[in-house]
């Protein structure tokens, strides 16, 4: 049984703390948070340090804190020449401190403290230095997920650029959307199967093949009636935009 420390307290360590206490296969012997009371709620505070020095020995060491905290962190642990890995899209490997083996641990998916997650659907990008190691990252992954890739940090790179699109981009169009709806007294709820739906479609058809609407038609009446509708410039903007860009991928 792999023996795991995490270091973290933020979503992604909060959902892995959740995951790894309920595998057979993984033994989560301890997390750091500068806040130990961040994480009482998941574990016995025996078993939660906020200091660096009093981090115990595992197989694996996950830091799971902010992009720009991961450097640091790693610097700071007080052991050498342990596997120690980061959960993060955009951070690149040697960014670890090289004292210790290093490795990604990325699970590819958007992370709300209150919401929960099926690990078993989350993919997970492993990258190492030692063949050894990504064995034992591998093994750790499978622990909570069959879904595994080896990509390594500029493939990562570009995938977290991409997921900022489907993910990020499309979940601000939703604000938007739901702020027409709400200033126009319609419920959003009305468009909640059109989104599951658009998001069903691309299990079947390529998201070039499922694009339909007034800019792939190059309907250009409906689109200056949705224009001439629009207040908000913020929101004419995003709507120009993604027209010329549908436009131009649909040539």
């Amino acid at each position: 049984m792999l023996k795991v420390v995490i270091i973290g307290s933020g979503n992604v360590a909060q959902h892995l703390i959740k995951a790894f206490r309920n595998s057979q296969k993984v033994e989560l012997v301890q997390a750091y948070a500068r806040h130990a009371e961040n994480l009482l709620h998941l574990l016995d505070a025996d078993k939660i340090t906020s200091s660096f020095d009093a981090i115990t020995e595992a197989d694996v060491y996950i830091i799971s804190v902010s992009d720009d905290a991961i450097s640091g962190v790693s610097s700071q642990l007080p052991f050498k020449d342990r596997l120690v890995v980061h959960t993060s899209g955009s951070v690149a490997l040697d960014q670890l401190n090289i004292k210790n083996r290093r490795g990604v641990f990325y699970p590819l998916q958007t992370f709300s403290k209150s919401k929960e997650v099926n690990f078993t659907k989350i993919p997970f990008c492993l990258e190492s230095e030692k063949e050894s190691d990504y064995k034992v990252l591998e093994e750790l992954a499978l622990a909570i997920s069959p879904l595994l890739y080896a990509i390594d940090s500029i493939q990562r790179q570009s995938l977290h650029v991409a997921a900022v699109f489907v993910n990020n981009f499309t979940n601000h169009l939703y604000a938007v959307g739901s702020e027409i709806c709400t200033e126009n007294n319609i419920s959003f709820d009305i468009l909640k199967p059109l989104i599951q739906e658009t998001a069903a479609k691309i299990e079947q058809l390529s998201p070039l093949d499922a694009q339909t609407g007034p800019a792939k038609r190059n309907d250009r009446k409906t689109i200056q009636k949705h224009l001439d509708f629009l207040k908000d410039e913020n929101q004419i903007a995003i709507y120009n935009l993604l027209t010329q860009s549908i436009q131009k991928t649909n040539v």
